[in-house]
């Protein structure tokens, strides 16, 4: 079976900022488990920080901070790295990340101003991985993956 990154949340372990997780349909979780040998990351976690974890987003200058002015930029860069270890380690060269986060957003993440706006940018980890050649794909467009395989 061929590996794939998948962030950990949508699998349904808590590691999300809200010590909370998004999971995906079971449905399509065992669809992909009958194509690709899943390996569950959490960058932010990876990265050093605590669940559940003041909420940060990425600011126009690609810095991260929470929602009380703490830069955590680093840790979102550790983690990013550690997700690339692991990408590479494993031979992925697809990865199923979480939308609109400020780790794994693909396209659309949170400004940076904690108003809900969304701006057209990647996540770091994203970002990240996509310039080390890994096909980036949200939780939105996992039934479209499974169609192409």
């Amino acid at each position: 079976m061929k590996p794939i990154l998948i962030s950990a949340c949508l699998l349904g372990v808590s590691c999300r900022y809200d010590g909370l997780s998004k999971p995906i349909d079971e449905n399509v979780i065992r669809a992909l488990q009958k194509r690709y040998h899943l390996i569950p990351i959490c960058p932010e976690v990876m990265g050093g920080l605590p669940t559940p974890r003041i909420p940060a987003e990425v600011g126009c200058d690609r810095r991260v901070k929470r929602s009380d002015g703490i830069d955590v930029t680093e840790n979102y860069k550790k983690g990013a790295m550690e997700a690339l270890r692991l990408a590479r380690l494993f031979g992925c060269d697809t990865a199923i990340l979480k939308e609109r986060s400020p780790s794994c957003g693909k396209g659309r993440i949170y400004d940076g101003t904690f108003t809900k706006t969304l701006t057209d940018a990647d996540g770091i980890t994203a970002d990240l991985l996509r310039k080390n050649g890994i096909c980036v794909v949200g939780e939105s467009e996992i039934e479209k993956l499974l169609s192409s395989t």
